[in-house]
C-alpha cells in the first residue's frame, strides 16, 4: 500500500484543517526534536494509536520509515486518510517550517552508539598500532556486535547506553 505524500506546505495545511500529526520516531528522537502539535506514536506501538476518523499525517526524520512502513501506517488509521510528510522533519525544516528542539534532551540512542562504537574502533586500532596488537581485538568485538545488531534487530550498546544516567531524562 502507498500512501499519498504531502509536501511540508500541503501537510501544515492538513493540521490546520484538522489533520493529526504521527511522530513514527522514537520517543528519545522526539523528545530532542518535534514538531509543534505532532503525537509520538513510535512505529512499534502503532496499535496504540486511537482512530477518530480525522486524516493523519505520519512523519519521520527523513520519509525513509513512513515509506517503508506505509500498509502499516494505513492499516493503523482505521480508515482515515492517511499521508506521508514528504522528508519527514528534516523536509519540514528544510521548507523554512518550525521546529521545537529541546537542546536539554540526550542525543538519540543510535547517534549514541554511532559514537560509542566509532570511538571504540578508533581506541582499538590506535591501541593496537602503538601498544599492543591484541588490542584490534576490541574493533574486531564492536564490529561484530554491530553485525550481529543488524541481523538481530537487538543491538546490546543500545540497550546499556539507553539505561545510562544521562539518557534517563528522555520525556516517554
Amino acid at each position: 500500500m502507498t500512501l499519498a505524500t504531502l509536501s511540508p506546505a500541503e501537510a501544515r495545511a492538513a493540521i490546520e484543517n484538522g489533520a493529526r500529526l504521527i511522530d513514527i520516531r522514537g520517543a528519545d528522537e522526539h523528545a530532542r526534536e518535534r514538531i509543534a502539535g505532532a503525537v509520538n506514536v513510535p512505529l512499534d506501538r502503532l496499535g496504540d494509536l486511537a482512530c477518530d476518523g480525522r486524516p493523519v499525517v505520519f512523519h519521520c526524520k527523513s520519509g525513509m520509515r513512513t515509506a517503508a512502513s506505509a500498509a502499516q501506517l494505513g492499516a493503523a488509521t482505521g480508515g482515515a486518510k492517511a499521508y506521508v510528510l514528504a522528508g519527514g522533519i528534516d523536509g519540514w525544516r528544510q521548507a523554512g517550517q518550525p521546529i521545537l528542539t529541546d537542546r536539554s534532551q540526550p542525543l538519540e540512542i543510535m547517534r549514541q552508539v554511532q559514537i560509542t562504537a566509532g570511538a571504540l574502533v578508533l581506541i582499538g586500532v590506535l591501541l593496537g598500532l602503538f601498544v599492543a596488537p591484541g588490542f584490534l581485538g576490541l574493533s574486531a568485538f564492536v564490529g561484530a556486535g554491530l553485525m550481529f545488531a543488524g541481523v538481530s534487530g537487538w543491538c546490546g550498546m543500545a540497550n546499556l547506553l539507553r539505561v545510562m544516567p544521562w539518557n534517563r531524562r528522555t520525556a516517554a
